[in-house]
């Protein structure tokens, strides 16, 4: 038989009383309705970079109160806080920030924050969930920044009439009419001109203008791969705002087609300013589909779009097999009336493999993988150029300056 001990009852009463007088402390101060919460944070953080939130709260009453609020933030958005607390006066308001460092794109819809009020013993509290609606978007990284720059500035030297190593003749439009100097070509010269002035006068070029420029932006299976620990798809969105920020800047229309077994995105060709802010907004919130894509439809979708003759950039990966029995047979869809480039990533830790000397069976079969990836990828290589693609297939960081390259050769050549 179960004996209870004589101080129970007594236990039972104490603890009683204080749940009592916990609950009457908790309503003796202003309700968690009372106290204004609002929340401010950006809409857009690009994925490497950091964005804040800042809350501020409010006491409209007429007592003290010790306030604490929680936001409902994803894990990875990496807030260095989501917490505020403090006493807070009648009638005054306290604020606090945080900072945001997301690790992954995509949409986040942040609504609940919960406001917390203890007592005026501080042995009670009420709290509430409170909406605060509120949406922040993580665009893809634009790491290629700098070297979108640097090439803005080659075109733009090639553009007042030098010649770089990759652009002989600076174009192919008529900019204007100037005085002969001993670095300038002899074709150059304007004889109509030289004899009205009595002096040599040249013709210079300009690259040319309001072309077409198509990134078709593969989101199938074989781009959910990483390098590096990043997704393929990441360093060809990196590569699609290199375009469309140089492109543009040049006077070139940009456009976007994003595809997988169907098409994801599309942004219309244009040469606005705001361009690349447009190609980020349409594929900030793809992720890869794990499913074979369907280049036929994609090629198919964007000829019936894209009438002009346009340079088309395929952001994809060589392997072999998808090249095989997917691209190429629906390359010549594009590859009649178009220039195509193919833009790839190739993973420097295969390369080390290739390399390394094999001390053991394990590092046997690794190197052997490495070799047989490496001539998987010289074949799809091959046949993709014997089509007349130009192809690129480079380390992930060297993607974006190298496609950026391609196009810019094309242009200073007038291949467009």
């Amino acid at each position: 038989m179960l004996v209870l001990p004589d101080s129970l009852p007594k236990l039972l009463l104490v603890n009683g009383v204080l749940l009592v007088v916990a609950v009457v402390d908790a309503f003796l101060g202003p309700g968690p309705d009372v106290i204004e919460v609002t929340r401010e944070m950006p809409g857009i953080i690009a994925l490497d970079g950091t964005g804040e939130v800042t809350w501020t709260v409010r006491n409209p009453s007429n007592k003290l109160v010790r306030v604490a609020i929680a936001d409902d933030f994803a894990p990875s958005l990496r807030a260095s806080s989501r917490r505020i607390s403090g006493p807070l006066p009648a009638g005054r308001t306290m604020r606090a920030t945080a900072t945001l460092d997301p690790s992954r794109r995509g949409r986040f819809d942040i609504d609940d924050l919960v406001v917390r009020v203890e007592g005026p013993l501080g042995l009670g509290a009420r709290q509430r969930t409170r909406v605060l609606p509120a949406t922040l978007r993580v665009h893809p990284a634009f790491r290629s920044r700098n070297e979108a720059a640097l090439r803005i500035e080659r075109a733009r030297i090639l553009d007042i009439g030098l010649r770089s190593a990759k652009g002989r003749g600076g174009g192919t439009d008529f900019d204007q009419l100037r005085e002969y100097t001993p670095d300038d070509e002899f074709r150059r010269i304007d004889w109509a001109a030289t004899a009205r002035s009595t002096k040599p006068i040249v013709r210079t070029y300009r690259a040319e203008r309001n072309q077409n420029i198509v990134v078709l932006l593969d989101n199938g299976r074989v781009m959910a791969g990483r390098v590096g620990g990043v997704p393929r798809v990441e360093f060809a969105m990196d590569a699609a705002l290199l375009i469309a920020t140089v492109a543009t800047r040049l006077g070139d229309k940009v456009g976007l087609v994003a595809f997988d077994r169907e098409v994801r995105a599309v942004v219309p060709p244009s040469h606005h300013s705001s361009q690349a802010s447009r190609v980020s907004e349409a594929m900030y919130d793809l992720e890869p589909q794990l499913a074979e894509s369907d280049y036929r439809g994609a090629f198919a979708y964007a000829m019936s779009r894209f009438r002009r003759r346009s340079m088309f950039i395929i952001l994809t990966d060589l392997v072999e097999q998808a090249i095989g029995e997917s691209l190429l047979p629906a390359l010549p869809l594009i590859a009649r009336s178009h220039l195509v480039v193919v833009g790839a990533v190739r993973d420097p830790e295969v390369v080390a493999w290739s390399t390394q000397s094999p001390p053991g069976p394990t590092e046997a079969h690794r190197r052997a993988a490495a070799l047989r990836s490496f001539d998987e990828r010289a074949r799809a290589t091959a046949r993709l150029r014997a089509l007349g693609a130009t192809v690129v297939d480079v380390p992930g960081h060297d993607l974006a300056p190298a496609v950026g390259d391609a196009y810019l050769a094309a242009k200073a050549t007038g291949k467009l």
